[in-house]
């Protein structure tokens, strides 16, 4: 595996100043509900209270403020299903820059509308890794783009890593952090500083039975490649990026998975207790600590909720809809 050279703190440091304009810093809520359910006292960092609705927006801030002027002048482009594609255009506004975003054509439609709403040029592609690469090449060489990886980029990294800087300084003492993780640009920078600014505090990663690459990933101790079975939690089906795997084997304490049922049932509660939207990613955290409770059990639990991007004319909240999700449809 190949060694990398990690971002440092005063990297992640600049990259919050640096982002500080364009970013929100999101609130961090309780729920006494599930404090008591878990047996843990639970400490939700509300990204899904981020601009554009997800973390996503603090790595594309970084990833495209930290380019020099003359990269930009072409725009930037990028292949994303969802909340990256939506932070991207959404920077490229604000830096006043062109963004030129691939979407597979199963994309969700709120996603897409986002998407062009923030003015970005959209470029649909077959629903596979390789067309959206493919298409992404094409793109890149006719625009002169600058391409802005959704995870496997250290300027991304370190912008998604100010989401766990943000809850670390907010509460103290916390005794672990649990992250979603799919490409791993979030778990990584999560792990980065929790190592950095309480080396003490336990990180683990939280995904889907369905699509468990990263999962097996940290076993193996070499990347394999996500599969096709579908999973509700679309936002983590993709697998992990070199970069990231290499904080990840080594920072991150473990790597849990859960149901696609427990993952619903976790979205339910925080909708419900909570009362706020979470899409079901961010819910996979809570699933995690829920299914783990004797081992979470008294422990200071800090949870990423990642974003609260969904169709509200799709919600899972019922095993049809679970079912028809697991098929395909």
């Amino acid at each position: 595996m190949v060694a990398f050279q990690k971002p440092t703190l005063s990297e992640i440091e600049k990259a919050h100043q640096r982002i500080s304009r364009y970013t929100h810093v999101t609130p961090v809520l309780t729920s006494k509900t599930i404090n008591e359910i878990t047996g843990a006292d639970v400490y939700f960092k509300c990204e899904n209270f981020q601009r554009i609705g997800a973390f996503k927006m603090r790595g594309a801030s970084n990833a495209i403020l930290s380019l020099h002027p003359d990269e930009r002048t072409n725009g930037v482009a990028t292949h994303s299903s969802g909340n990256h594609a939506q932070a991207v255009a959404l920077a490229a506004k604000l830096t006043g820059i062109r963004a030129y975003i691939v979407m597979p054509k199963g994309s969700s439609k709120v996603k897409k509308e986002a998407v062009q709403d923030y003015g970005a040029e959209i470029i649909l592609c077959e629903n596979t890794l390789a067309s959206r690469e493919e298409t992404l090449k094409n793109v890149v060489k006719k625009t002169g783009a600058r391409f802005i990886h959704p995870y496997d980029d250290y300027a991304v990294i370190t912008g998604q890593a100010t989401a766990a800087k943000e809850l670390i300084e907010n509460t103290p003492n916390l005794d672990t952090i649990i992250a979603p993780v799919g490409g791993g640009g979030l778990l990584s920078g999560t792990a980065l500083s929790a190592h950095y600014l309480q080396p003490g505090i336990k990180v683990f990663g939280a995904e889907p039975k369905n699509v468990d690459d990263a999962f097996q990933s940290f076993k193996a101790g070499k990347i394999i490649p996500v599969g096709a079975t579908p999973t509700i939690a679309d936002g983590l089906k993709t697998s992990l990026g070199e970069r990231n795997f290499d904080i990840i084997s080594k920072m991150v304490t473990d790597i849990f998975t859960v149901s696609e049922q427990e993952i619903v049932d976790a979205m339910r509660l925080v909708w419900e207790r909570v009362k706020i939207i979470i899409e079901p990613s961010s819910a996979v955290p809570l699933a995690v600590l829920i299914n783990q409770k004797d081992f979470f059990s008294g422990k200071k639990v800090g949870i990423i909720i990642s974003g609260g991007n969904v169709d509200l004319e799709k919600l899972p909240f019922s095993l049809k809809i679970i079912n028809s999700s697991l098929e395909g449809g």
